[in-house]
């Protein structure tokens, strides 16, 4: 794959040469062919590196190598499926590199160094926190509303496995994200100042306010919560909590000393959402309250 930089020479990157195993990144290289003399300013004493246009060339490198990781989740039957550790440039190698190329005035054409990217959550953590339930709360909804139950579906499963740590803050809407026909997103019935309408996403506040009152029974700090302009079915009055991208979200905080996980599903035509921890958590749980 070949393309140009504006420092006018170009990368050539061959294919990455992975070992079998994905965690043992360091026999994971790309070679390049670059003249190292542009990246340095002419100075009659000492070589001084072009520091802009370096990082440039760094940032275009890792676009290509660059590999996210996964972390440990609970899959639809329970089981814990392992994490994956991901790689990018390791940038001090790289310059270490640059500078030794200069000074042997030998072609920059190497293998690059990658360095990993561990996950935030393994599986060793993931199964010391799912073993105590501290918060649930479940809501019905009608499975015949195609695009709602669409959505509702698409929500819960962007929130399903998440991690929150101590003192860590969840937003519903960066958890979740835009939500856009893209995504799966399907135009369904919503409230906007008091009246029905519709809009991509309609029914994801089902699934908020789900979170908020499983999150409240598990006696979690709520930090913004907003109540929509008129009552809804499927929680009692003021126990709903209404999202909207650009609009208003629903964050809460993690106030406990053990890492939290989220687990939502849907189950025929109920949304069930439940918070856990692990053993050791002290957690003083709130009575939340449900449809008469």
């Amino acid at each position: 794959m070949k393309f140009s930089l504006l420092l006018g020479f170009s990368l050539i990157f061959q294919q990455l040469s992975l070992s079998n195993n994905e965690t043992d990144i360091s026999k994971s290289h790309a070679h390049i062919n670059i003249n190292q003399k542009d990246l340095f300013l002419y100075s009659p004493n000492i070589p001084i590196i072009a520091s802009k246009e370096l990082n440039h060339l760094m940032d275009e490198i890792n676009k290509q190598v660059k590999k996210e990781p996964k972390n440990a989740f609970i899959d639809s039957n329970g089981n814990i499926q392992p994490e994956k550790t991901g790689f990018q440039l390791d940038r001090q190698k790289f310059i270490e590199n640059v500078y030794w190329s200069y000074f042997e005035n030998k072609p920059l054409s190497s293998e690059i160094t990658l360095e990993p990217i561990y996950p935030k959550v393994d599986s060793e953590l993931l199964d010391v926190i799912r073993t105590k339930k501290i918060g649930r709360y479940v809501t019905q909804f009608n499975q015949n509303k195609v695009e709602r139950s669409n959505n509702i579906l698409l929500a819960a499963e962007a929130i399903n496995n998440t991690v929150i740590f101590p003192n860590e803050t969840f937003s519903f809407n960066k958890v979740v994200g835009r939500r856009t026909l893209e995504k799966g997103y399907l135009t369904a019935p919503v409230i906007i100042d008091g009246e029905y309408s519709k809009d991509i996403g309609g029914g994801i506040c089902q699934v908020s306010s789900t979170l908020f009152n499983a999150v409240d029974n598990a006696g979690l700090e709520i930090v913004e919560r907003y109540s929509h302009s008129r009552e809804i079915n499927y929680v009692p009055p003021k126990r709903d909590a209404t999202v909207s991208w650009n609009g208003p979200d629903f964050v809460f905080q993690n106030n406990y000393n053990q890492p939290i996980l989220i687990q939502a599903k849907k189950r025929y035509s109920h949304l069930i959402i439940e918070i856990y921890s692990s053993d050791s958590i002290s957690n003083i749980p709130r009575k939340v309250p449900y449809l008469p």
